[in-house]
């Protein structure tokens, strides 16, 4: 994922709610989210070129999705795909020592009563303190431009009818307007780079936003998953948490 707005643990009926764009280059393969075979708790999107996932969530109520941390200026780290971070995470905690093997990144992870997040470029690792958050390619709640405007639409839309929420959220996720050069991160990328990934909804023709997901968990543990993949292709996956 390059984008995740969420808000835990604040709005009255739906404990957590969730809003991702999976940006990545589009010629790297990748299933829908689905149930896996041979992990039929888990859903979740499948990498086929290294086996892991971004984002999921489990019947028993574990979720994890996860960022890339962006400095272009340091030397790429070679390791496993992070991806098999995230689909660990969604079958036990994880310990610090964890994250050592991998490029940087951010996670956030844990059953949807007790989410944590964790880094391993600070590192840092804690649990999630309930409010509206949103991740990209820093750190949590780094006030870049595309965070700040998902956190304070995920803010605005937790005031209105919980119908409207859906829709809302999508709506969200389809923002491609970019950021004015001036308020752009410095994170090493040629300017038209950083420029184009500083949408919500990245349009450019090797890289972008590949899917949009967004996940409710309501008070009485029932999950809405609904992804839409860019192109066509729709899941939606409505369940009660065991």
């Amino acid at each position: 994922m390059c984008l995740i707005a969420l808000a835990y643990r604040v709005h009255p009926r739906f404990p957590l709610i969730v809003a991702a764009n999976r940006d990545e280059f589009r010629d790297r393969p990748a299933e829908a989210a689905h149930f896996w075979p041979e992990a039929p708790q888990l859903l979740a999107g499948r990498d086929l070129q290294a086996g892991g996932t971004w984002l999921g969530i489990t019947r028993r109520g574990r979720f994890a999705a996860i960022t890339n941390h962006r400095n272009m200026r340091l030397a790429p780290q070679p390791g496993p795909s992070r991806g098999l971070l995230v689909r660990q995470a969604l079958e036990r905690d994880i310990e610090a020592a964890d994250g050592e093997a991998y490029a940087g990144f951010n996670l956030f992870y844990g059953h949807v009563k007790a989410l944590h997040y964790h880094n391993n470029v600070q590192p840092a690792g804690l649990p999630l303190a309930p409010g509206i958050h949103g991740l990209s390619n820093a750190f949590l709640n780094t006030p870049w431009p595309k965070v700040e405007k998902a956190r304070t639409t995920l803010d605005a839309l937790l005031h209105r009818p919980d119908a409207a929420l859906m829709d809302g959220l999508f709506a969200l996720l389809a923002d491609d307007q970019t950021a004015e050069d001036g308020q752009l991160p410095q994170t090493g990328l040629p300017l038209e780079q950083e420029r184009a990934a500083s949408a919500i909804f990245i349009r450019s023709p090797q890289y972008g936003t590949r899917c949009s997901t967004v996940l409710l968990v309501d008070a009485q543990g029932v999950v809405q998953f609904v992804e839409h993949t860019v192109g066509g292709g729709l899941v939606a996956e409505t369940f009660r948490l065991r």
